[in-house]
Order: structure tokens, then C-alpha cells, then sequence
């Protein structure tokens, strides 16, 4: 069954300005988090947090892929019409994020131990770190289970739900940050404690925001659950999408560690740049998941040119966006610098490389896009190769550009990764759309009644 709804500039600002606020919220809890626990008079508090946080967020991210594989997959079945299949991906989604949870609290020994001997602290902020994730893991399951329902709820256009349920989670954090430590003096397992308690209340809100699921029996259909080909087919989609963002993350880990090599001032500016970067995602994400709603049920009906339509609007109203940040950066850079470093050689250092920042939200445009676009139409062996080929071409760019021109040469390597990855995701886009003309003149035999 096609989509009726018309592709409208007013449809594509519904989906992304909510995951736009709620992108918002992420950095403040960060910010709560460490502000409370300062409020005891010691670094190593505030370190341990730190370093418990780094270290749980790590691991969970390795269960990313299953936002993004559960938009596309969830968003082609809405598109087709398949209620049903809608129903069984939610089911499917919990049971891997109930497991993957599970999994990870009873390897939380090794992880403790292979986080400490990559990145070793002082011993007090070792055992203050320890018993922050020993508390934190336990909710492992519900903050994975989040990331499938995210995905689902976003497939079906339901940002605002998306929203509700950042806004809850970060809500509660907050409060009980304020409760558990100024209030009752628990200090780091207060903090560590308030995050358990707000991400097992945001799976309960996450599963009622999906009652209507449960309110028919497809989603227990354990047949249809089961189902070896949508299984198999999930875990390609999944493992791909693994392997590019592992890539992605290999980046992003060696651009901090070479930046060090030019000294505490430098490593200090590009910690304060890379804000820049995370904001300008951050905001073009938004656009990205409406892409990935409206081609996946696009791609799903079959219907070429709407998800043409889809693309160019998503991307229009992105580029809007990167234009305004990038002017924002250049303009308001300076001011922005200032207020997250008082060093003045950090000041000084940061705006030496401001332009690198300036560019940022253009050259990451087509890369973001292109991975919505492409995550809709599941097409996650393509995103895997142009990653590779991206991680290549930054690593030739290091090669070439890091001894001549130093720092400068380090943020052209990681610019000339976004531009290539957007260029050659864009090379594959006709492949998308023969993949849709081909479906329509041989249609896949369904696996399931």
C-alpha cells in the first residue's frame, strides 16, 4: 500500500525539528551530570563520572546500528503496508536489546578491565569509575531496547514521541542528579544511580508510547517473528551498518589521538572545535531521519518518485540549515570559543583553525544525507563500501598533508573523509533508484503469509 500523504516542506519540518530539540538535550545532561557531582570539592569525583560515562557510552554505542537498521527496515514495511511486519520488527528490536543488555552486564568484569588497561587512571578514580558502571550497566538492556524503539517510532514519522521520550529521560536524570547528590549526599553512585532509574522509566514510556502495537497479536506472531529471510536480512543490514560506524569511530579516535601530537594547547583547541562539529550534526541529523522515514516507506511502496521527492526536500531544507550554521560559526566562532576555553592560548589556537568549523557543516551535507537516504532504502552494503573507501582517502590525506601543514593538515584529512563519503554515496544514488525499478518488475516471493 503507497503512502497517500503528499511529500510537503511542512511534512519534512515535522519529522525533523523535534529530533532537532531533542538533539539539543543530550549535551545539557552531560553538563547537569558533571555540574552536580563538582559540587563535591574533589577531581576525582568528577573525573570518575567522566571517564564511567566515556567508557559505558562506548559500549553501548556498538549497538547503534539497531536505531538506524530498525528505521529502514520498520519505515519499507510501513511503506508496503505490512502492519504485521511492523509489529514483529518492535518485537524483534526488544528481544536483541533485552539481550544485548543482558550480555554486556555479564561480560561487565572484562569490560571494566579492557576499558582501565587501554586508558589507566589513578586508583581512586579506577574505583570511583568501577562502582559508577557497576551501578550504570544494570540498566544496560532498557538503553539499548531505546535505541530500537527510537528507530521504530522515527520509521513511522513519530518524532514528537521521540522528543517526549528524550525530554522524560533527560527530566528524570536531572532530578534525581539534584536529589540523589546535593540532597541526600550519594555523590558519584548518585549520579550513576539517577541514570539507571531514568533510562529503565524511559523503556517503560517507550513501550507505552507503542501500545498499539501490543494491542494486536502480530507482534507475538512468533512464526512471523522468526522468519529466517527477515532475520537473515536484518542482521546484513545491522552487521553492514556495524562495520561503517566502527570506520566512522576509527576516524574520530585517531584524529584526537594525532592531535595530541602537537601539543596540551592544540589537543585543548581541537576538544573545543569538535563542539562545533557535534552541533552541526546534531542539526543536520534531524533532516537525516526524516530522509530515512519518508525513502524508507518511499522505498518500501515501490514509488521512485517519491523517494526522489523525498531526498531533494530533506536536503534542501539541510542545506538551509548548513548555510545558517556555517554563517553563525563565522560570525558568532570567536564568542562561542571564549565562553568554553578561558586559556587565551587555547582562545587563540581555536580561532587560528575557526574556518576549518566554518566549512564543516558543508562538507559533512551530502555525507549525512546521503546515509538517511541510504539507510531508508536499506541499501547498508553501499554505506559499508563508501566508508571504506572514505577511511581510505583519510588516511592518503594524512599521509600527504599532516608533516607539511600540522593541525591544519589533520582537519583537511577529516573534511576530505566527509566530502569523499558524500561524493561517492551520491555516485551510488542511481543504483538506489534501479534497485526500486527492479523490484517493481520482479517482485520477491513474500516469506511469510
Amino acid at each position: 500500500m503507497t503512502d497517500a500523504k503528499p511529500i510537503t516542506h511542512r511534512r519534512v519540518l515535522k519529522i525533523a525539528l523535534p529530533i532537532l530539540l531533542a538533539n539539543i538535550t543530550v549535551p545539557i545532561l552531560g553538563a547537569v551530570d558533571t555540574g552536580v557531582v563538582g559540587q563535591i570539592p574533589q577531581a576525582e569525583p568528577i573525573a570518575a563520572v567522566g571517564v564511567g560515562a566515556i567508557i559505558l557510552s562506548s559500549v553501548y554505542w556498538i549497538f547503534g546500528f539497531l536505531r538506524m537498521g530498525t528505521t529502514g527496515l520498520t519505515a519499507q514495511a510501513a511503506g508496503q503496508g505490512n502492519r504485521a511486519e511492523v509489529a514483529a520488527l518492535l518485537t524483534r528490536v526488544l528481544m536483541i536489546g533485552l539481550a544485548g543488555g543482558a550480555a554486556l552486564i555479564m561480560l561487565q568484569d572484562l569490560i571494566y578491565r579492557g576499558a582501565f588497561s587501554v586508558s589507566p587512571a589513578g586508583q581512586e578514580v579506577e574505583d570511583l569509575s568501577r562502582a559508577y558502571m557497576q551501578i550504570r550497566i544494570w540498566s544496560a538492556p532498557a538503553a539499548i531496547s531505546i535505541y530500537g524503539i527510537t528507530g521504530w517510532l522515527i520509521a513511522q514519522e513519530r518524532t514528537r514521541d521521540v522528543l517526549l521520550l528524550q525530554l522524560w529521560m533527560n527530566g528524570v536524570n536531572v532530578c534525581l542528579d539534584l536529589l540523589f547528590v546535593l540532597q541526600f549526599g550519594l555523590g558519584v553512585d548518585g549520579v550513576a544511580l539517577a541514570t539507571f532509574l531514568a533510562e529503565w522509566s524511559g523503556l517503560l514510556l517507550g513501550l507505552w508510547l507503542c501500545r498499539a502495537a501490543f494491542r494486536v497479536p502480530d507482534w507475538r506472531d512468533w512464526t512471523r517473528v522468526f522468519d529466517r529471510a527477515k532475520l537473515r536480512h536484518m542482521a546484513v543490514v545491522n552487521t553492514d551498518i556495524l562495520i561503517r560506524s566502527l570506520l566512522l569511530q576509527g576516524i574520530f579516535v585517531s584524529f584526537l589521538l594525532l592531535g595530541g601530537r602537537f601539543g596540551a594547547v592544540t589537543l585543548a583547541a581541537n576538544q573545543v572545535l569538535l563542539q562545533f562539529l557535534h552541533i552541526a550534526g546534531y542539526a543536520l541529523d534531524g533532516f537525516a531521519f526524516a530522509a530515512e522515514a519518508l525513502v524508507g516507506q518511499a522505498f518500501g511502496a515501490g514509488a521512485i518518485h517519491r523517494i526522489r521527492r523525498s531526498a531533494q526536500l530533506t536536503t534542501l531544507w539541510a542545506l538551509i540549515f548548513g548555510i545558517a550554521m556555517a554563517a553563525a560559526f563565522a560570525i558568532g566562532g570567536p564568542l562561542i570559543i571564549d565562553t568554553m576555553a578561558k586559556d587565551p592560548e587555547v582562545q587563540a589556537a581555536a580561532r587560528t583553525y575557526l574556518p576549518w568549523m566554518v566549512a564543516t557543516p558543508i562538507f559533512m551535507l551530502g555525507m549525512i544525507m546521503l546515509d538517511g537516504i541510504f539507510i531508508g532504502a536499506t541499501r547498508s552494503a553501499d554505506m559499508r563500501n563508501m566508508m571504506v573507501v572514505s577511511a581510505a582517502a583519510y588516511l592518503v590525506a594524512l599521509w600527504v598533508l599532516l608533516e607539511p601543514m600540522g593541525n591544519h593538515g589533520l582537519w583537511a584529512a577529516m573534511l576530505i573523509s566527509m566530502l569523499t563519503r558524500g561524493l561517492t554515496l551520491g555516485l551510488r544514488y542511481p543504483a538506489l533508484e534501479r534497485a526500486v525499478a527492479k523490484s517493481q518488475t520482479n517482485p520477491p516471493p513474500a516469506s511469510h503469509p
